[in-house]
């Protein structure tokens, strides 16, 4: 995976005209350090790197998380595959209604970036089916 996931960020970048260099300081990571990816010589790059990746070469960042093989096939992120075997029509659909709250998120008065506020919708989709499943067995 690690080889093939290079060699497509490679071509991915090649496409683009970029040189390693060009990426690198558009993504905001060491010229070093995306030529290791791409030759196989580093593991897959975590999650926050990818996204980094993803946005200088402006492309979904779900479609780098797949090539990485962080995402399966089958659970590309919608609501159906997000949910557990357990939710209800009426659970998931509270799910996604707080997924699509996109109102502007602030710490001390300051917007936070889009990959704090990716951190913060993951944590809350966790806590989310945590709190439906304890609220379920209460019942």
């Amino acid at each position: 995976m690690e080889h093939s996931f290079g060699a497509y960020l490679k071509e991915v970048r090649e496409d683009q005209g970029l040189s390693i260099n060009q990426l690198a300081q558009a993504a905001d990571i060491s010229g070093s350090q995306i030529s290791r990816i791409e030759n196989g010589l580093r593991g897959i790059p975590k999650p926050h790197t990818l996204r980094k990746i993803a946005e200088a070469l402006q492309i979904p960042y779900e479609d780098l998380m797949d090539k990485a093989g962080y995402l399966k096939h089958e659970e590309h992120p919608d609501i159906e595959s997000a949910a557990p075997p357990w939710a209800t029509y009426r659970d998931k659909r509270d799910f996604k209604k707080m997924l699509e709250d996109d109102g502007e998120l602030m710490f001390d008065g300051i917007p936070l970036a889009q990959e704090d506020k990716q951190r913060i919708k993951d944590v809350l989709t966790g806590l989310f089916w945590e709190a439906k499943q304890m609220n379920k067995r209460k019942k």
